[in-house]
């Protein structure tokens, strides 16, 4: 039976069909939905830039708090989001997560988005602290095609990869810096959402990034089943790195980033700590390592709002 409500990665991947020029009709095909239900999505929740996941998702979750009533922001409240905001660096679903699981009061998390767009016109600055400063991302189509040899498909990459049900299955991706310099390699688990990031002295380099990988990922080798990356030239060196670490090493479709949305929710944190458009040179090997702990040590609600660390190192044994 087709899904009639649509979730966060079906209008991530809608937003890509889109921008390649895919009909409604084979969009609903591949979202498995019907075609009144895309075409609904897409009027319903279309800003003014067009149609954007994160703004369709948004549009969701406001309708959806419109039939909770409100919930009152109590001084106590306030005091414990802000320091969650600006010290810890939580998102507002994050925050509310976490006060559930401990049994604490809170209001909705698009109640704290309310706080912060009023604190922002008050001239405050909690709206830094949030991931997208309030604003949706505009997610530029991939550049031009590399030809890599000997690749694996993701349509040949097991099912059981896309359930997340295991731990060891990994994707792979490179953050880029400054006018092109400079890069950081990201590899995040799928089924734990944890993340191993180093900055890459020779930028994306295959053979260098390939080594840098592999030390990376192999203290977990027993456990590392798949790795999955986009098309770019920096990851033509993956045949080294799956005969290293007795692993399969699969390659997404052109322009579907929706097929490694974990990736792209992780480099959104990321970004909350290394700013696009920042020189990397300007951060030491010491201060990626901390962003990647924090990154770790944050609750997920996927994860019923435990931290992707505890649950990656308890999934090993």
């Amino acid at each position: 039976m087709k899904n009639k409500q649509l979730i966060s990665p079906q209008r991530y991947q809608i937003q890509s069909l889109l921008q390649v020029g895919t009909s409604k009709k084979k969009i609903a095909e591949l979202v498995n939905t019907s075609v009144s239900t895309v075409y609904r999505e897409i009027v319903r929740n279309k800003s003014k830039r067009g149609y954007t996941a994160a703004y369709a998702q948004e549009e969701c979750d406001l309708r959806k708090e419109r039939y909770k009533g409100k919930r009152r922001l109590t001084p106590e409240m306030e005091r414990a989001i802000k320091k969650q905001l600006t010290t810890d660096q939580w998102s507002p679903q994050q925050i509310c997560g976490r006060a559930k699981i401990q049994g604490l009061p809170m209001v909705s998390h698009e109640r704290i988005y309310q706080l912060i767009r009023k604190d922002k016109a008050d001239g405050g600055t909690l709206w830094k602290h949030t991931r997208h400063k309030l604003k949706h991302r505009k997610r530029p189509l991939n550049g031009k095609q590399i030809s890599i040899k000997n690749k694996l498909s993701i349509e040949l990459r097991p099912a059981v990869v896309d359930k997340k049900e295991r731990c060891g299955d990994w994707e792979i991706d490179t953050i880029i810096g400054k006018e092109g310099k400079g890069a950081i390699l990201t590899l995040t688990e799928r089924k734990t959402g944890f993340l191993l990031m180093e900055k890459l002295v020779s930028g994306k380099q295959a053979v260098p990034l390939s080594k840098v990988a592999v030390r990376l990922l192999y203290p977990y080798k027993e456990t590392v089943h798949t790795i999955t990356s986009d098309n770019g030239s920096e990851f033509a060196e993956h045949e080294f790195i799956a005969k290293k670490l007795k692993a399969n090493f699969y390659f997404a479709h052109p322009y579907s980033s929706w097929e490694r949305g974990l990736n792209e929710y992780t480099n959104g944190l990321i970004r909350q700590y290394i700013r696009k458009g920042t020189d990397f040179n300007l951060y030491t090997d010491e201060f990626i390592k901390q962003v990647q702990n924090k990154i770790n040590r944050r609750p997920r609600e996927k994860l019923c709002f435990q931290t992707p660390s505890k649950i990656f190192y308890a999934s090993l044994f």
